[in-house]
């Protein structure tokens, strides 16, 4: 698990290898990943929209953005949090990802929330670097 704090936010990302969504001897690897995020702060917030930076063993690079994240836009309260899973395909057995939220506040201030770099590694990386 990997887990970040920024502005009394916390992310924790939860990678796996989906071995039954994968085809290897096609260069196809997918991974879920199962994120919480936690408001450790005194204020509401709203999770606007998302922001990824996806990066295969090949150090090809590719950026995702959206609103909010599995077509939800939620709102925590103070000591509040939400969880979903969502996946990433690769072409590389291996890669890293890593991003960021844009949330609101109580009062509509904008505020950025990174999510911490977490590495996708599946079995059949000889000499896996994560």
């Amino acid at each position: 698990m990997y887990t970040k704090t920024t502005k009394s936010i916390n992310i924790t990302v939860n990678p796996y290898y989906l071995e039954d969504q994968s085809e290897p001897d096609q260069q196809h690897f997918v991974w879920a990943y199962q994120v919480t995020i936690n408001n450790l702060g005194k204020d509401e917030v709203k999770l606007k929209n998302r922001f990824w930076r996806i990066t295969d063993s090949n150090g090809i690079k590719q950026e995702v953005r959206g609103e909010g994240v599995v077509g939800e836009q939620p709102t925590l309260k103070p000591g509040e949090q939400f969880e979903y899973t969502s996946s990433a395909p690769l072409n590389t057995p291996s890669g890293f990802m890593s991003g960021h939220y844009e949330m609101t506040n109580n009062n509509g201030s904008k505020f950025e929330v990174e999510i911490p770099l977490f590495s996708l590694d599946s079995p059949y990386e000889s000499n896996q670097k994560h």
